[in-house]
């Protein structure tokens, strides 16, 4: 997702593409460019994305674990996507997040209607669980100016090291001790 966010390259090795075909189905709708490989996938950001609607569902629909980081995407994607949560409550605490960065999030009950904007903005965000936070981490990335990210002991607790892996990609990221 920070690869088609920042209009980067890069190839995940150890990747299980079979897993994840319908998260793959949406961003080849969203015209986002990858290939599939034996273990990898690699992902080529080729310029801003197109809006697709999205619903969670069990394995093997899309994923709620990757929801936010999809509705990142589609905040800035060209037209308007709407995105369906069916699996947990209470799941787009990211949303006003977001919009605090210049997103145009508006939630209906168990849906969330993302009007794409051309760029986000940085801004003192709050991360309130794990995929809130890594959310507002590829935020971050794409947003003009510094992002600050509150809380973010959410995000130990499924990404480790995400930092020192995005910094060997090339972004400007960095922890602060308290």
């Amino acid at each position: 997702m920070a690869a088609a966010l920042t209009r980067g390259d890069v190839l995940v090795r150890d990747a299980r593409p079979d897993h994840l075909d319908a998260f793959l189905l949406k961003l080849k709708e969203a015209g986002v460019d990858f290939s599939v490989g034996e273990g990898s996938i690699r992902i080529k950001g080729n310029g801003r994305a197109k809006s697709v609607d999205i619903t969670t569902l069990p394995y093997p629909g899309f994923p709620t674990d990757l929801q936010a980081q999809m509705m990142v995407l589609m905040a800035v994607a060209e037209g308007t996507s709407v995105i369906t949560e069916t699996i947990f409550e209470n799941r787009f605490m990211h949303a006003q997040e977001l919009d605090r960065m210049g997103a145009d999030i508006r939630l209906e009950g168990n849906r969330a209607v993302i009007r794409g904007v051309e760029k986000l903005s940085g801004a003192p965000v709050m991360a309130t669980d794990l995929r809130a936070s890594v959310s507002l981490v590829l935020a971050g990335l794409v947003a003009e100016g510094q992002t600050e990210i509150s809380r973010i002991y959410h995000l130990d607790r499924g990404y480790e090291h995400v930092e020192r892996k995005l910094s060997g990609l090339g972004a400007d990221i960095q922890r602060i001790k308290g």
